[in-house]
């Protein structure tokens, strides 16, 4: 996904006044080169993101991930983000992308190493063709997450419930589910209890209930995730947040990994054994998925 639309950002106090933040966004030329080598987003993945769906020109769930991007600054010492300035600044962005399905990725580091200021930017991008793997399915492999589910609250200092820039384990992780036939991995503690995907929500259905990880276990409270539950709470279905066991997976009546950008991916199979999915149900949130939502 080569961005099309790069826009660095002079981050704002959170107490400033202005209505209008067009004087603190810079346009670049997405190919050229914009950071200096001792930007620390890059020498230590020292900094924190949101990707934001797009379709036709509409940007998803914004408010959402401007809160996800305040808790994320709040967990890693980062200045807070003014969300009015960095709303503008999605604005921008989305009016760079047209029809059809696009990524917008806000990025905010720590900056240059021993520098005065953070480095902050958004680019836009369009969106890999996700249609397939929405239809067919992805077949995952449960992979230990090497801590325990009380880990986050014991060492905060972790930044288990951040989304940081430091993507190195969750990318091992998707080629070790690719080692073992697999399509994604989800996450367990050492514990056995389930966590979430390295990129993606994990969403349970049991029986008419729909239960995700309870997020006090170290693991990202996902945007789309929870769109999922409004959407089926306004079904009549009952949704939870509850500490499930990894046996769990194998006995759902249905579940999905579910991100901003591959919005419901139903699961197929966890560890070579074929779990059931609901083809019908699994449409459906995706057609409300792909509906413009604030």
């Amino acid at each position: 996904m080569a961005a099309h639309f790069a826009l660095l950002i002079d981050p704002a106090a959170p107490d400033d006044l202005r209505d209008d933040f067009a004087a603190t966004f810079t346009a670049l030329d997405p190919s050229a080169p914009a950071l200096s080598v001792s930007e620390l987003s890059t020498q230590r993945g020292d900094g924190i993101f949101e990707s934001i769906g797009v379709v036709d020109g509409h940007p998803q769930e914004v408010a959402a991930h401007l809160e996800r991007l305040a808790h994320s600054a709040a967990l890693c010492d980062l200045p807070a983000p003014h969300l009015g300035q960095w709303r503008q600044a999605v604005e921008r962005a989305a009016a760079a992308c047209g029809a059809g399905e696009s990524v917008i990725k806000l990025i905010l580091s720590r900056g240059v190493e021993h520098g005065p200021a953070p480095t902050a930017w958004a680019t836009a991008a369009r969106a890999a063709d996700n249609t397939g793997v929405r239809e067919r399915g992805i077949r995952v492999v449960l992979l230990d997450r090497g801590i325990d589910s009380g880990a986050a609250d014991r060492a905060p200092w972790l930044l288990l419930g951040a989304k940081t820039l430091s993507y190195a384990v969750n990318m091992a992780a998707i080629r070790e589910a690719h080692r073992r036939g697999a399509d994604d991995a989800v996450f367990v503690s050492s514990d056995g209890i389930l966590l979430e995907a390295p990129t993606a929500s994990l969403i349970l259905q049991l029986g008419e209930r729909f239960v995700t990880p309870a997020v006090g276990s170290g693991i990202l409270h996902g945007t789309t995730q929870i769109s999922v539950f409004e959407h089926v709470a306004a079904q009549g279905h009952p949704t939870a947040y509850e500490i499930v066991p990894a046996e769990k997976l194998r006995t759902v009546d249905a579940a999905w990994l579910v991100s901003s950008v591959r919005l419901a991916a139903p699961i197929t199979a966890v560890d070579g054994v074929g779990i059931p999915t609901d083809r019908e149900l699994t449409a459906s949130l995706n057609r409300y998925l792909l509906s413009p939502r604030d």
